[in-house]
């Protein structure tokens, strides 16, 4: 099939782009993002705008980008990943030159954690053939702002990118670990991390924006500045015996792409015990589960004293992963099969 992609070649929307080249669909990208990169403003203070005003009196210049950038082709699937700057306009004009149009949004768009970002987004909602969300809290929430159909699936990881990987010596010189953490600073999380450090547990946290948390002077460190992307995510995940996994609380989630990715690239996962980490994985078998800082430093530091115990509960959730399908060519699949199941039913 012929698939119009809407989103950034980057992050884990790259990972899709190449998913969907992988199952044999044609697929052509429009970032309508770029014309807004290109204003003449600094780019931090269009992003801000964007931001806080749900790209207020500019997304007209996204809109008319696109349908020069596609002019005079049709597809099979329009595919919009995220879409916070695709306006209701730009959505119906889509349908006359697509035979279905998907959103799949990876952020919780119907929470206030994130001000009038969503506004775009949310006026064209009952525009889509197909509405997708991770979260079974979101599903509700897109019926009522007007969704057509809301298809509930998880977050997935990616067959070519998180596997296994051998890391040189000077891999591992950066990225050995006992146990780590790979994420962005919220404010919930510094306190979690300075507990873990206080009770011993020999943590290194990888991220952005951690030097603006409250404990920054107790835990820095322990911190490695800055985002980790592609194959360096996979190096840090791949040098540690155990690696963490924190939750949003502002998104409502109850897990996340670090969910599949850790115990696809063949590490113990350690994560917040919630309804779908449990229906994922095994307790104590396939991963650790813990309800709070002093849990998860004690099931660390109790494993650490047992390395054949770590190898067999990584290589379980690994098997698990696989059995579960939770990877992008699966999941595309479902997506572009319950959108044309909704075109053919209309």
């Amino acid at each position: 099939m012929k698939i119009l992609y809407l989103g950034p070649e980057e992050g884990t929307a790259i990972q899709r782009i190449d998913a969907f080249r992988r199952l044999g669909h044609d697929v052509f990208v429009a970032d309508v993002g770029l014309p807004l990169d290109n204003l003449p403003a600094p780019m931090a203070l269009t992003d801000a705008w964007i931001f806080r005003t749900g790209c207020l009196g500019l997304d007209w210049i996204a809109e008319r980008w696109l349908f020069q950038h596609i002019a005079g082709q049709t597809f099979d699937v329009a595919f919009v990943d995220h879409g916070d700057l695709v306006n209701a306009s730009s959505v119906k004009r889509l349908k006359k030159i697509a035979r279905v149009v998907v959103n799949y949004n990876q952020d919780n768009p119907y929470v206030p954690r994130d001000g009038r970002k969503w506004r775009l987004f949310l006026d064209a909602l009952p525009y889509y053939d197909l509405v997708v969300t991770p979260r079974h809290s979101s599903v509700g929430p897109a019926k009522r702002a007007g969704a057509r159909r809301v298809l509930e699936v998880r977050f997935a990881a990616d067959e070519a990118v998180h596997q296994p990987m051998s890391l040189s010596d000077a891999d591992r010189a950066r990225y050995a670990a006992k146990v780590a953490f790979v994420g962005t600073w919220m404010a919930e999380r510094g306190p979690f991390m300075l507990r873990l450090i206080e009770r011993g547990v020999p943590l290194r946290i990888y991220g952005p924006r951690w030097n603006k948390a409250a404990e920054y002077d107790a835990i820095r460190a322990h911190v490695v500045l800055g985002p980790l992307n592609g194959r360096d995510y996979v190096k840090a995940i791949s040098g540690a015996s155990i690696a963490i996994g924190l939750l949003s609380k502002g998104n409502e989630d109850l897990h996340t792409t670090r969910s599949l990715e850790i115990p696809a690239i063949g590490t113990l996962f350690c994560a917040e015990r919630t309804s779908d980490h449990l229906e994922m994985y095994k307790d104590g078998e396939e991963a650790i589960f813990f309800d709070g800082p002093d849990e998860c430093a004690d099931l660390c530091l109790a494993l650490l004293q047992k390395p054949d115990r770590i190898k067999e509960i990584a290589d379980a959730g690994r098997r698990r992963v696989r059995q579960n399908g939770d990877f992008n060519e699966e999941l595309l699949g479902k997506i572009v099969d319950a959108a044309l199941e909704t075109k053919a039913d209309a």
